[in-house]
This record gives C-alpha cells, structure tokens and sequence, in this order.
C-alpha cells in the first residue's frame, strides 16, 4: 500500500547535534526498528508528540540545595575549628593557629561548589526537542526527535497505521542522539534518536 511521503526537513534547520549517527526508523513483519532496537507492533500501546523539556528546574533546586548544604557545613567546620583553637590557645600570647585550617575547609568547598556548577551547566544550556514517542506495553520507550514538528506527527500516522494494518511497511532515515535522564524529563530504559537529515518514506 502506497504510503504519503514525509517532506524533508527544510533547509534552514539547524545542524545536527554532536556525536550523532544515522539510523533507520522502520517498519518491518510487524516490527518497529529503531536503529538496532525491535518492537513488536502488537506491544504498542501509545504513540504521541509531546516537547522534551530539560529539567531545569529540578537542577536548579538541587544546585541551590547542595549549595546551601556545602556552605553550611563548611562555616559550621569554620566555628568549631575557630573556637576549638581559641580554647586551646587560651591565655596563651600570639596566633591561634586556625587560619590555615580554615583556609583549607573553604579551598575544598570552592572545589565542591565548582563541581556543583558543571553538573547544572549541561541542563542549563540543554535545548527542548520536539519528539515522538513510542510506548509499549512493558518498560521500554522509543523515541524520535526532527526540526520538522509535522513530519513527526505524519510518523505518528504511519506507525498507527501499521499496527492495524498488517502488510504496511516503511522507512525512514533519521539521526541519532543521546539524551541523559539527568537532563531531560523521561522514564527509564529509553531509546532516543534524532530527526537530522532525514530523507522521508521509502515504500517497501
């Protein structure tokens, strides 16, 4: 059966991510291939477009957090050091002792809190993409990212299609991405490509 064509994506869209790599989206027998991941048609139970948001929020809430903590805990460090060494220099003429100590408590938070900013930077400066997603009945979801929100939602067509429609068979070529769960909204075991440099449908 003849299937609509999805356009190509337009030229002015951005370039593809680092580290991608193309892959094939596919329908075949009855299965859906997402590069080399197979799902069996038949386990499908949803497939929608939504925008995958970093989790900029949340980040920002534990940087502040661990901030708050690493900062606490490094003046509670600085009193009692000051105070232990005050007392054990009591009545006694000259420097306490303390400064270098304490100098070194607030070196090792300044590292921590160095670590602290380049974990929040990547979901920071991480960009939403608009995707399609591919639940099935057990853990796994597929999903697939394009510049072309409408040759997404043409997927979401064909894939639905193809699951009714037991001789349906397509192709389409796309490029991959990674996605981490520490930035981005989404569940476990996921398998996340991107829609760089697509060139539409090929009938089988």
């Amino acid at each position: 059966m003849e299937m609509p064509a999805v356009p190509p994506r337009p030229s002015s869209a951005p370039p593809p991510p680092p580290l991608a790599q193309a892959v094939d989206l596919r329908v075949v027998k009855r299965l859906l291939w997402v590069g080399e991941a197979a799902y069996p048609l038949h386990n499908i139970a949803r497939v929608f477009t939504f925008v995958l948001r970093p989790r900029r929020k949340e980040a920002t809430a534990l940087f502040c957090k661990r901030v708050a903590l690493a900062v606490s805990v490094a003046t509670g460090f600085t009193v009692l050091i000051w105070l232990t060494t005050a007392l054990a220099s009591f009545g006694q003429p000259g420097d306490s002792g303390g400064g270098g100590l304490i100098t070194f408590v607030w070196m090792v938070t300044l590292a921590v809190l160095v670590y602290f900013v380049t974990e929040l930077t990547p979901v920071l400066t991480a960009r939403s993409h608009f995707v399609l997603a591919v639940e099935t009945s057990g853990q796994s979801t597929a999903m697939v990212t394009s510049a072309d929100p409408n040759q997404l939602r043409q997927l979401v067509g064909h894939i639905s299609y193809a699951i009714d429609h037991p001789e349906a068979e397509f192709t389409v070529r796309v490029e991959g991405i990674s996605a981490s769960p520490q930035i981005y909204h989404f569940g476990d075991n996921i398998n996340m490509y991107g829609g760089s440099g697509n060139v539409g449908i090929a009938n089988s």
